[in-house]
């Protein structure tokens, strides 16, 4: 369990970097670089490389994280993304953060340390079998679907929303993949995982993921798909835990009240934190020289 929460947290920090660097370094471009030229242009940058890094970096770290423990206990822990990029806006950036944002950081740490504690998520095998998988894919791929077309009408905050909601249901499916890639790596080695589905599943979700995330991202505010991103994402990674690996959880029906209400407190932390946190990067003072 330890290793499996410091690689999870481990991740979740790469994330923060990956997410405050690249962002900085694209929003620094000038604004001629379009297309392929920006492209070109941020790859020769040291701030976009170090996010390049990171974000390689946090794959490992969540693929080590998953296949050391529960998909219960992994996906939940990366809602500390949030919390690491507040920390790094400040202390990176020099934004002044809120006291509203600060107080929601607690809110989302002490929710989140009681639900892992009270729910008690054990178990679980890392091959789900065929006809689990059939279903979870049809299910989860076909509400993904759906709420993909939906997403092209409406306005510019519901469509944010339904993006987003699609978006973190495909990095919860990925993170099953990643996780029973990871298990055939380690049996099988790299010839044994090119020869198993799973891995170009994890391609096809990465890239339908990120083409999700990005439409919300583009259509409506942050401080609407961040949350739902954020939230999404643990609950069906915990629905998929029970559905594919049969982890399991306490069977105190009192532990149980306590985790679901902790994990809505977390739900309502994130949303607060997303909405007070500074909505773009600008220093609140010049650096120093």
């Amino acid at each position: 369990m330890t290793l499996t929460v410091v690689f999870a947290v481990a991740a979740a920090f790469s994330n923060a970097v990956n997410l405050l660097s690249q962002h900085s370094a694209s929003t620094g471009a000038p604004k001629r670089e379009k297309g392929w030229r920006l492209v070109t242009y941020l790859v020769r940058q040291p701030l976009w490389l170090l996010g390049a890094v990171a974000a390689v970096s946090s794959f490992i770290f969540q693929a080590l994280a998953l296949h050391n423990g529960q998909l219960s206990v992994v996906q939940p822990l990366l809602v500390t993304e949030l919390v690491f990029v507040l920390v790094l806006r400040r202390v990176w950036i020099r934004q002044d953060v809120a006291v509203a944002a600060w107080a929601a950081v607690i809110v989302v740490c002490v929710s989140l340390a009681v639900f892992l504690s009270v729910a008690e998520p054990t178990g679980g095998h890392p091959v789900p079998e065929t006809s689990e998988w059939l279903s979870t894919v049809s299910v989860f791929g076909g509400t993904i679907a759906v709420l993909a077309v939906a997403g092209r009408r409406g306005p510019p905050v519901r469509r944010a929303a339904v993006f987003a909601m699609a978006a973190a249901l495909t990095w919860a499916l990925l993170a099953t993949f990643i996780k029973t890639a990871t298990d055939t790596l380690a049996t099988s080695g790299i010839s044994g995982v090119l020869t198993h589905w799973p891995v170009y599943a994890l391609a096809v979700a990465a890239v339908t993921g990120t083409l999700l995330e990005q439409a919300a991202l583009h259509v409506g505010p942050l401080s609407v798909s961040q949350p739902v991103l954020v939230i999404i994402d643990p609950f069906a990674s915990i629905v998929l835990s029970v559905w594919l690996f049969d982890e399991r959880f306490t069977n105190s029906p009192a532990k149980i009240a306590i985790a679901v209400l902790a994990f809505a407190v977390m739900a309502i932390g994130v949303t607060v934190l997303s909405r007070t946190a500074p909505q773009d990067l600008t220093p609140s003072r010049p650096t120093r020289s």
